[in-house]
């Protein structure tokens, strides 16, 4: 029998917990956002206001082929990445959420391809993409997996291609763990940190505005390899 560390237990503990909790949740848009729908609009507004300063950059991405991670039902997708690019690949492990998004998706669903797969399992063809957007999704994964993950997506993208990280990050030094859908919240320098253990470096960053009190803070970053 092959033998299993603690870490490895661990791991599989907190991937386990995480998928168990998804699968309870209605594959509904106030379901992606954990009972905070309202919020989409305005989530959606700040993210469009960071994609078009990407083009606007010297050198900026492309606008053929672009990734959503942990896209749930493709929220992030309709309302943002088809409107600004050619075709979409939609990357979420829960296939509840894959079927949902095909038919939330229906009106332009030639331009979509769907890859069911948890982010650690996943390793994109190199240099196919433009931009690669990854937005409340990274606390899923562990410190280590997601460096590999980051570095996969760094082989992923094109030459003028960029990565967008948009999540949570703790107001304090803490990382703080949810027991209730097995994720962390980074803080800030953590997740700088892990980029930068990943070989990418940042490029622009924002704060997204319009933000209840009591939540998270919320920052966009756009990610490009170091060499």
């Amino acid at each position: 029998m092959e033998e299993i560390n603690d870490t490895e237990l661990l791991d599989n503990r907190f991937y386990k917990a995480s998928e168990k909790y998804w699968d309870r949740i209605p594959p509904t848009v106030d379901g992606m956002l954990g009972g905070f729908g309202f919020l989409s609009e305005k989530d959606i507004d700040g993210s469009s206001h960071f994609l078009f300063s990407l083009f606007e950059l010297i050198n900026p991405p492309s606008r053929q082929k672009a990734l959503d991670c942990g896209a749930g039902i493709g929220r992030v997708t309709k309302n943002l990445l088809i409107n600004h690019f050619e075709s979409v690949d939609l990357l979420e492990q829960n296939p509840k959420f894959i079927e949902t998004a095909k038919t939330y998706l229906s009106t332009c669903i030639s331009r979509v391809d769907f890859h069911c797969s948890a982010l650690q399992h996943f390793y994109p063809k190199p240099q196919k993409y433009d931009v690669i957007w990854c937005q409340w999704v990274l606390g899923y994964i562990r410190d280590d997996d997601l460096i590999e993950f980051l570095k996969n997506c760094v082989s992923g993208l094109k030459k003028k291609g960029v990565l967008v990280v948009k999540d949570n990050v703790t107001s304090s030094d803490t990382l703080e763990f949810d027991t209730t859908d097995s994720s962390v919240t980074r803080p800030y320098k953590d997740l700088v940190g892990i980029f930068e253990k990943a070989g990418l470096i940042c490029i622009k960053k924002k704060l997204q505005r319009h933000m209840p009190s009591g939540l998270y803070p919320v920052y966009m970053f756009a990610l490009k390899p170091k060499n």
